[in-house]
């Protein structure tokens, strides 16, 4: 891709070929980093975007070689990259678990958004950008919560983002996760399928509930080891909606420990006087095929040392 570009000037951007078949709408939100979504729409329906020279919709396809004009907006400074230097920034670098010329998987401290917004400077797909400034094309290749930590997988080339979005959506991708949950898991139960609606309060909160309007999810789980008043289950998404996990665990009736959303009072009041302060959900396993050769990647991610310590507390034989 060439460009020209200013940020109070019309910017012109020769589409290459690693990015043909990217809408338009999606293209632009990658370029105008900061922008508001509801800002690029707008000047998409105005017709401010053009691509060689003629309006185009949001769902606009590029092809290689188009010309995309891009007229000028203000990107809010706010969403300015964080220093490399600062030590949260610093310390992610420790954090990666493995990498190439085309992606990275890391292994998301709890308490890291993925992104910037709602309140907060940076995430983590901004830090890793201050970290690798010469990475061009960092992308999140899917998403975790906030709280959640473990295996996140990001893409270096619009062309591996596009191979692991097919893998998404065909269901060839394994995330696989560590839950502690409130209970005793019946066994018979390896398989959750309950739609989820996802639904934003007035505080601007968003909090999912299981709805028969909603979209479909499903979700296995295999218990790993039990405890007195609690179990350990490994949790695989089959679909990958908004705190999955959390509401079929909830669901199935038993929420996880120390869920500020969807968890237990009671029961995340005992798991803190086992020192636990954090959701307990990892994503401590990733399993995927490399965009370029087609080898399967199995990646796995430890856990941090307030979880392991929990369960050492609750007697586990396994994770001690």
């Amino acid at each position: 891709m060439t460009e020209t570009s200013s940020p109070q000037q019309v910017s012109f951007h020769t589409v290459a070929a690693d990015y043909a078949g990217q809408r338009i709408d999606n293209y632009l939100l990658a370029q105008l980093k900061g922008v508001p979504k509801s800002l690029v729409y707008r000047i998409v329906r105005k017709g401010e975007v053009r691509v060689n020279k003629k309006r185009v919709k949001p769902d606009y396809k590029l092809q290689p070689g188009d010309l995309v004009r891009i007229p000028p907006v203000r990107v809010a400074e706010a969403n300015a990259l964080p220093s490399a230097k600062l030590d949260r920034v610093q310390a992610l670098q420790d954090q990666i678990l493995y990498e190439d010329d085309v992606l990275m998987v890391l292994n998301k401290p709890s308490g890291l958004a993925v992104h910037g917004g709602s309140g907060l400077q940076f995430g983590l797909i901004e830090s890793l950008r201050a970290l690798r400034p010469d990475a061009k094309h960092l992308e999140l290749v899917h998403r975790l919560d906030r709280e959640t930590s473990g295996c996140i997988l990001i893409s270096k080339r619009r062309s591996a983002l596009r191979s692991l979005h097919e893998q998404l959506r065909e269901k060839t991708m394994d995330k696989q996760y560590l839950a502690l949950v409130r209970g005793q898991w019946q066994s018979h139960v390896k398989f959750v399928a309950a739609p989820l609606q996802k639904n934003t309060l007035q505080s601007g909160e968003r909090m999912v509930r299981v709805d028969a309007e909603g979209k479909v999810a499903e979700t296995r789980f295999r218990v790993l080891e039990s405890y007195a008043q609690c179990c350990l289950v490994e949790a695989s998404p089959i679909t990958g909606r908004t705190h999955q996990i959390r509401v079929h665990a909830l669901h199935a009736g038993h929420p996880i420990a120390q869920d500020p959303k969807y968890g237990d009072q009671e029961f995340s009041q005992a798991m803190a006087q086992l020192g636990l302060q954090r959701l307990f959900l990892h994503a401590h396993k990733l399993v995927f095929a490399h965009p370029q050769t087609g080898e399967k990647l199995t990646v796995n991610a430890p856990m941090d040392y307030e979880l392991r310590t929990t369960l050492t507390r609750l007697g586990s034989k396994k994770f001690s």
